[in-house]
């Protein structure tokens, strides 16, 4: 294998695994979910060879592979990454693993579906994450409902799920259609969709305010901001266990990286007109779902808000416009990531054993449970951003980045912290001190030995992203440092 052909390896691999699983006979459960882990785990070692690979001196794309899709017409499927995408591709392949692998003992019921469901959804995301066309990354960026609506809809664990996926599918497919728009303006414009060349294309400030609406309109549905998250909580109640992981750990990902990726090199001027709405936004959103959060009673619709709180932080970091405020956003996506699904993780524990999420018949666990109450305890701290966790990086980072913008917004986003304090470790009570509530659960089993080690190597990132962070920091400096010098 060439090392330049290493990316389109690694994201064809979920297809041909997809290709097999059509053609093995449905009664073959265990050959399916092996074939399945196989080809997740075969993406995963590529993913990570594009990593050992990637040469983080430079911010030029690397990996580039191109195909002449429609060359009359100068279109043209173009994919290659750089310090930005790299570790989004990782984090997709490494979730879709675990995924697949907190899928094993569920029933064989429509399994063949449901893991043929999570490798398209794979190809989708890492499509997402490296394509260099603004329309050939509107075709994934509105792919990838197809396959989420049939997990949430068909293996959904409650009544509501119907809903919920209808209304997943309805509220982001709305909020696309502008961006269509939009780039069907930029290809009239300028006669091509390539992002390399729009990078150097300097729009007219009336131009950039419009379609920055546009792309706006499509990427805070998919953060989400709010008042765009009335989907989320829902969608991730109803949502399967896996469902959930692969929904908070890259799903609300895609609009950040939009963002990264389009609005902000594409529309600077337009960036800096808007940035007061994006912090007004943003805070908002840190206060206010944090103080919703405090609410909830369903563990699913607490790690939800808890999201949609730490996403405001992630675009108040983005649109900070220096280096230590991006660098942040991005080391948040990331630690959010890996933090939101151990904790999606544990629920789906709770679920899978006592077949309910409501947080009143739970109390005690760290009597009966003392593994995953340990593991809880661990993410739960790593969630609040405490020192020496993934997450105390990134917001530290983007506290320091707006700073320099914004004293006021740091005051306030810094006080949506201690909310995030509050309702983290008051969660942590409920669950695992106090009596045993043994008129609702009367049988209790700590976690397997599969639990344990689809959990560990998440403990273990997290510590060591925030422990070292410049493994981290250096592969992205180089392209963060490019995207900075569109404001300079």
């Amino acid at each position: 294998m060439q090392l330049n052909n290493l990316l389109i390896w690694t994201s064809l691999t979920p297809l041909s695994g997809v290709i097999l699983l059509i053609l093995i006979p449905g009664s073959y459960f265990n050959l399916i979910r092996n074939v399945a882990f196989g080809t997740a785990q075969l993406t995963f070692i590529l993913s990570i060879l594009l990593w050992i690979c990637f040469d983080p001196t430079t911010s030029l794309f690397q990996f580039v592979y191109t195909i002449n899709w429609f060359p009359s017409y100068n279109i043209y499927y173009t994919i290659g990454i750089d310090g930005i995408s790299l570790f989004f591709i990782v984090l997709t392949t490494w979730l879709v693993t675990t995924c697949v692998l907190i899928s094993w003992n569920m029933t064989n019921t429509q399994i063949k579906e449901y893991l043929i469901c999570f490798l398209t959804l794979e190809f989708i995301l890492i499509q997402v994450f490296c394509v260099l066309d603004v329309l050939f990354f509107y075709i994934f960026f509105e792919s990838v409902l197809i396959p989420m609506f049939l997990i949430i809809g068909i293996w959904g664990s409650r009544q509501r799920k119907i809903r919920a996926a209808y209304q997943f599918f309805i509220y982001t497919l709305a909020g696309s259609l502008l961006m269509l728009l939009a780039i069907l303006i930029i290809y009239f414009q300028q006669g091509t969709t390539d992002i390399q060349i729009l990078w150097n294309v300097n729009f007219d400030t009336r131009t950039q305010i419009l379609l920055w609406l546009a792309f706006f309109a499509s990427l805070a549905v998919k953060i989400p901001m709010i008042p765009f998250h009335i989907w989320l909580p829902e969608a991730h109640a109803e949502a399967p266990t896996a469902g959930s992981v692969i929904l908070a750990g890259v799903l609300l990902k895609m609009g950040g990286y939009g963002f990264l990726r389009f609005s902000l090199p594409m529309f600077p001027e337009a960036s800096l007109y808007f940035a007061p709405l994006i912090y007004l936004l943003s805070i908002i959103a840190a206060v206010y779902a944090s103080l919703t959060t405090i609410r909830q009673v369903d563990l699913k619709k607490i790690i939800a808000y808890s999201s949609v709180s730490h996403m405001g932080f992630v675009t108040l970091g983005l649109f900070s416009f220096n280096l230590q405020g991006l660098e942040g956003s991005i080391i948040l996506m990331l630690s959010h990531g890996l933090v939101s699904s151990a904790l999606f993780l544990c629920v789906g524990i709770l679920y899978d054993r006592h077949k309910t999420r409501i947080l009143k018949y739970y109390g005690g666990l760290v009597q009966v449970m003392p593994i995953f109450s340990i593991l809880l305890l661990f993410f739960t701290f790593s969630n609040i951003g405490f020192p020496g966790t993934s997450s105390f990086v990134g917001e530290l980072l983007v506290l320091i980045g707006l700073f320099q913008f914004s004293a006021i917004s740091t005051f306030l986003s810094a006080f949506s912290m201690v909310l995030g304090a509050g309702y983290s470790i008051w969660l942590f009570n409920r669950v695992c001190f106090g009596s045993l509530k043994l008129q609702y659960i009367t049988s209790f089993q700590d976690i397997s030995r599969r639990e344990f080690y689809t959990l560990l190597p998440l403990g273990v990132s997290v510590l060591w992203m925030g422990i070292y962070p410049n493994v981290f920091l250096n592969e992205i400096h180089c392209s963060s440092c490019n995207l900075i010098s569109y404001f300079s």
